[in-house]
């Protein structure tokens, strides 16, 4: 049987993270507030699936392991933003998993508040961090024009056929 487990991003899981987020948000420079980070080298977590080998194999035999999610943070003083969320395995509980490994991360390390930003396209989103706690907190209307000028590879159209054009502050505090 299939499971995953989550663990802290290791010095030798960026290229792989490079690559993902290349894959997945068209660049490594993750564009929140005005500002550029690059993804690939921020902390985060990791999921793994770990597949157990078949009955027919050796009983000795390592099991396999595929890399499926990864949540990224951008680390300020006494607050933090999760910069990036992705699961390649939807409706399992991988996102909620990631998420809870930063909130408690979090909660340890004196962290009093969590952001993230979204774009007023992505229902899904907004629907996953409100039945997580994540509170809105503000509407940045029309954001996306300055972000674009920082990374033009942002679509003009985004899901659901939705023009992309705010961004949208959610929160947890602790």
């Amino acid at each position: 049987m299939d499971e995953f487990n989550i663990r802290p991003l290791e010095r030798s899981d960026r290229e792989w993270v490079a690559h993902f987020l290349d894959e997945r948000w068209g660049t490594t420079q993750i564009v929140s507030r005005g500002k550029a980070v690059y993804g690939h080298l921020l902390p985060g977590f990791m999921a793994e699936r770990t597949a157990n080998a078949s009955d027919d194999e050796e009983s000795d035999a390592e099991a396999d392991v595929e890399n499926i999610g990864l949540v990224t943070v951008h680390i300020g003083e006494k607050e933090c933003e999760i910069t990036t969320l992705n699961s390649l395995t939807e409706c399992v509980g991988v996102g909620s998993a990631l998420v809870e490994a930063v909130e408690d991360w979090a909660r340890e390390a004196g962290i009093e508040r969590l952001w993230l930003v979204t774009t007023n396209d992505n229902l899904a989103a907004l629907k996953f961090w409100q039945k997580r706690g994540y509170e809105l907190v503000t509407v940045h209307r029309n954001a996306i024009v300055d972000a674009r000028r920082i990374k033009p590879q942002i679509p003009i159209t985004g899901l659901n056929g939705i023009t992309i054009r705010d961004e949208i502050e959610l929160e947890k505090r602790f």
